[in-house]
């Protein structure tokens, strides 16, 4: 399967800059270039083509992403340009197709280089032990891949500022391509900060690495994680106040993790519950359990269209990105504040949440 979707996307691929060339060669200074020689129109066509594929060397994922906007923008363009009109002497095509994606991939990369604060207030009639609860939950932040170390230290003293009760991290910390420095870095960014309720982090499919090339391992993570004061839950539950518990849920991609029903069992019904669960595909069984909150990560809210539709419509994920409540249990899937390798986010933008739970 992986085989023949690696062949589809080269042959497009291969279409595509066939395609393009072809485009490329239309522009009025490609011809006076070419000073009527057809087939130097060809050569000179080729030479964006040469540039685009050096970048795909230096990043082949944003490089293709870029080339595939760039060729559905233009042939959107093209079937523009058919529509019977007054004719233009100059070809406005290829100029508004290279124009629309530059500002499209531009908005789509400040989205997800810039940080929003997202609020949401969630009601129950459940006792809390304190009037009100403020949770920040940061996700996905994927060291290395828009900031480093010192970027997430930055990023910790601003969300420092919303002074929330209790800090969870929803997976997805480090990635592959993390260094040892920026990882100790964000600890240490996180030792500093003592929230009433402390902070409480979960594994995601990412933190624990897929190659092993990373310069530090797992255990060392855990290490600088816990040394800074951060709680680390592998399908465990604690108490935050009287009537609040907590419970960290292994990824997904763990083998032999407990099911919702499981971690639920030694729950006390009467406590506000909350579940933190990296992946957001458990939902039916997660309501059945009873917990009143889900908060997950994972997805990016989408990252670029339609990425999102496509995995809540192939059953991949239950929600995309937001808030949902079904029954009496109530679901947030945060975006990040990072992304992974995709450099643009055109469907969302990065993030932090800030929660407040309150009683009706």
């Amino acid at each position: 399967m992986l085989q023949a979707i690696i062949g589809i996307a080269i042959l497009i691929m291969i279409l595509g800059f066939l395609y393009l060339i072809s485009r490329f060669r239309k522009f009025c200074f490609v011809q006076r270039l070419a000073g009527g020689r057809k087939w130097l129109t060809w050569v000179i066509a080729v030479l964006p083509i040469l540039v685009i594929v050096y970048f795909g060397f230096q990043d082949l994922i944003n490089t293709v992403i870029a080339v595939l906007h760039l060729m559905i923008f233009w042939l959107l363009c093209d079937l523009i340009g058919r529509i019977p009109k007054k004719r233009v002497k100059f070809y406005w095509q290829g100029t508004l197709a290279i124009a629309v994606t530059t500002v499209y991939l531009g908005y789509g990369w400040y989205q997800d280089h810039h940080v929003y604060e997202t609020d949401y207030t969630v009601e129950t009639v459940k006792e809390l032990g304190t009037d009100s609860l403020r949770i920040v939950q940061i996700s996905d932040s994927h060291l290395g891949a828009t900031f480093d170390g010192e970027g997430f230290a930055r990023h910790i003293k601003r969300i420092k500022e919303t002074n929330p009760d209790l800090v969870v991290i929803t997976g997805d910390f480090v990635d592959d391509d993390s260094t040892k420095e920026d990882m100790i870095i964000s600890c240490e960014a996180l030792g500093t900060w003592k929230p009433k309720y402390g902070i409480y982090f979960v594994f995601g499919n990412h933190d624990k690495g897929y190659f092993n090339y990373r310069d530090f391992s797992t255990e060392e993570l855990r290490s600088e994680l816990e040394k800074s004061g951060v709680h680390i839950l592998e399908d465990e539950t604690v108490q935050i106040t009287e009537h609040l518990s907590l419970t960290g849920r292994q990824d997904r991609s763990e083998y032999g993790r407990k099911s919702a029903q499981e971690l639920a069992k030694e729950l006390d019904t009467s406590d506000y519950t909350i579940l933190l669960d990296h992946q957001p595909n458990d939902y039916d069984a997660e309501e059945a359990a009873g917990f009143d909150l889900v908060l997950s990560g994972h997805t990016h809210g989408g990252q670029m269209f339609p990425i999102g539709i496509t995995g809540v419509l192939s059953g991949v994920n239950d929600k995309t990105y937001g808030l949902e409540a079904r029954g009496g249990t109530t679901f947030i899937v945060n975006s990040g504040i990072s992304d992974w390798a995709i450099k643009f986010k055109t469907a969302t933008f990065s993030e932090f949440g800030v929660i407040v739970i309150t009683k009706k």
